[in-house]
């Protein structure tokens, strides 16, 4: 199998599982080609857009339900996805190149993996104190706070589902009731930044190997399928520890990898 194909398979399923997974897709994205010396197509801002793509298949996949329900009958829980998506999508459109240029290096993203660890371990122990009082959806005040919260998703290494989870909890939502939010809320987003990026990308299409793109996108829809049905179950039952003990030992690799040059 072409060598490229191949990296565009693992890279595919890195994305599905980590865009849902609170570890920061955008930190693996950028992490395996250069932790692995990979270059080419599957290194690129198009090919990243295509991932993304695939991971949009995946919620759609999963929730088209809810969104059917939502625009035919339940308004106010279409309110609150639109008012948590609208600062973020704003963020995006204002920062994307300072983003771009200035927050990509692994050190800024070994910080945001332990900084926001910590930050998904006190909302976890919050949600344990307010289990009795927890509840399935947020009111639209706490929904432009979970908005305004995953602005800070723009940093590689935070991960905006880990982000949005987390100030699900600190407005009493249960551990499932916040991941469910979390996926609703990324849907436009994850919508709009494809449909913003691959316009351009359109335009430039013949420059690029579209079985390395369709190969990766596959992946992604296929992974994040089965990522997000995982996790909902998981939180049922579970904390996120392990996920933040994860987030941990990867920022500890990086520094161990950058310090080795």
């Amino acid at each position: 199998m072409d060598s490229e194909i191949m990296q565009a398979i693992i890279l595919g399923i890195v994305q599905g599982v980590t865009e849902f997974f609170p570890v920061s897709s955008t930190a693996h994205l950028i992490l395996f080609p250069w932790a692995f010396g990979w270059k080419g197509e599957i290194d690129t801002l198009a090919f990243d857009v295509a991932l993304h793509g695939g991971t949009l298949a995946a919620l759609l996949l999963c929730f088209y339900k809810d969104w059917i329900t939502m625009l035919m009958n339940d308004r106010r829980t279409l309110a609150s996805v639109m008012i948590a998506a609208v600062p973020a999508g704003i963020a995006a459109l204002l920062l994307q190149k300072l983003v771009e240029h200035t927050l990509r290096s692994p050190l800024v993203i070994a910080a945001a993996l332990v900084v926001f660890g910590f930050v998904m371990l006190c909302a976890d122990r919050y949600a344990d104190r307010c289990a009795l009082r927890s509840k399935s959806e947020p009111f639209w005040s706490e929904s432009l706070a979970i908005g305004l919260a995953q602005c800070l998703a723009l940093i590689p290494g935070v991960s905006r589902s880990g982000i949005t989870m987390s100030a699900g909890l600190f407005a009493k939502l249960t551990r499932e009731g916040a991941a469910r939010f979390s996926f609703l809320v990324s849907t436009p987003l994850i919508g709009g930044a494809t449909l913003y990026e691959g316009r351009k990308i359109l335009v430039t299409s013949g420059e690029y190997r579209l079985d390395v793109f369709a190969v990766g996108v596959i992946a992604a829809a296929i992974s994040g399928f089965f990522a997000i049905r995982f996790l909902l179950h998981y939180l049922r039952t579970h904390r996120f520890d392990v996920f933040v003990y994860y987030r941990f030992g990867l920022a500890a690799i990086i520094i161990m990898l950058w310090l080795k040059g």
